[in-house]
């Protein structure tokens, strides 16, 4: 038996990412279909062995669909992901337009996956930097009980988008070459730079990805009261996101047992052999499932505390391929 699955946003960087995955998973396929705007709507791409016609996703294109993987803006999402539910398909979303909101589940298949099942018809995708982040400190919390955490984040550029990763490519190219360097997708120039700018400032001084951090955290943990704070910094990266945590916990800690918790956790690989200077970094985990823990040590600030790096994937694990996993969760 076979699902038929529609992708809005087919034509970005996520949304190719959903086809891929679907076909290197080998999702459990009868039909696909791809959505895009009215601009994309027409042209004809190959897909998964297929020919396939974009259509203009819409709030009547959803009929028959088992489940639609959304990569699109908040402002959309909040428009056609109520339409998809409506017409019987369970919507998965990437744009952070419904994480907070109590009636939809924030999930992380191997961290809350048994939420997704209380699902009305929309699931929510968390954040890239909360996915991976959470990847490195729930089997930690789970073994010593999380309290506090602090992250710093090293964001690669394709977390926003095909056209950044040209900007980076674009900006090298131009300072080798000493010729001017233009600047369109970030205030300032991100080659051979690093921006403590990622998202929107608030009133507080964080960014809104710098609190997307905290407070999807504190929803798909269940730690209402957990103490966190952010960090969010782009550099100068193509692709998977590394953060820097240093976390306080209930229990006392061990690094022998924290490397035993997380070698034993599903979805990650510790990476953690400093003296043959063997880490987790992010050319080692573009384009692979699991993420990558290493640099665990005692954090010298907290008496049971401690300091860890994690990295993924941030356009696999951080966006499609956690939305698939959902999936594939709630087939099973």
């Amino acid at each position: 038996m076979g699902y038929k699955v529609g992708i809005v946003g087919a034509t970005g960087a996520v949304g190719q990412e959903f086809i891929k995955l679907l076909g290197e998973r080998e999702f459990p396929l009868s039909e696909l279909k791809l959505f895009a705007s009215a601009r994309s709507a027409g042209k004809q791409v190959e897909a998964l062995g297929q020919t396939i016609t974009i259509e203009e996703a819409t709030e009547t294109c959803f009929e028959g669909l088992d489940f639609v993987l959304f990569s699109a803006n908040g402002d959309l999402s909040k428009k056609l992901c109520p339409a998809a539910a409506k017409a019987g398909a369970v919507a998965i979303d990437n744009s952070s337009a419904f994480r907070m909101d109590p009636e939809v589940p924030l999930v992380v298949p191997e961290i809350n996956g048994e939420a997704a099942r209380a699902h009305k018809g929309i699931i929510a995708n968390p954040n890239c930097s909360t996915a991976i982040s959470l990847m490195g400190a729930y089997p930690l919390h789970k073994k010593f009980g999380l309290k506090r955490m602090i992250a710093s984040t090293y964001q690669a550029v394709s977390g926003s988008g095909a056209e950044a990763m040209q900007e980076l490519e674009d900006q090298v190219k131009a300072w080798s070459a000493g010729e001017p360097i233009e600047k369109n997708v970030y205030p300032h120039q991100i080659a051979f730079n690093a921006l403590p700018h990622v998202d929107v400032f608030l009133e507080n001084g964080y960014t809104k990805e710098e609190m997307k951090l905290v407070n999807e955290s504190r929803k798909i943990m269940a730690l209402p009261d957990l103490v966190a704070s952010c960090t969010c910094v782009r550099v100068p990266v193509m692709r998977s996101h590394s953060i820097s945590i240093n976390a306080e916990f209930e229990r006392p800690v061990s690094v022998e047992e924290a490397r035993a918790a997380i070698a034993e956790a599903q979805g990650v690989d510790l990476v953690d052999d400093p003296e043959n200077k063997v880490y987790p970094m992010p050319l080692d985990f573009a384009g692979k499932v699991n993420c990558g823990v290493g640099r665990i040590r005692k954090d010298l600030g907290y008496e049971n505390g401690l300091a860890f790096w994690v990295v993924g994937d941030q356009l696999w694990k951080g966006a499609a391929l956690n939305a698939i996993q959902i999936a594939e969760y709630l087939i099973k």
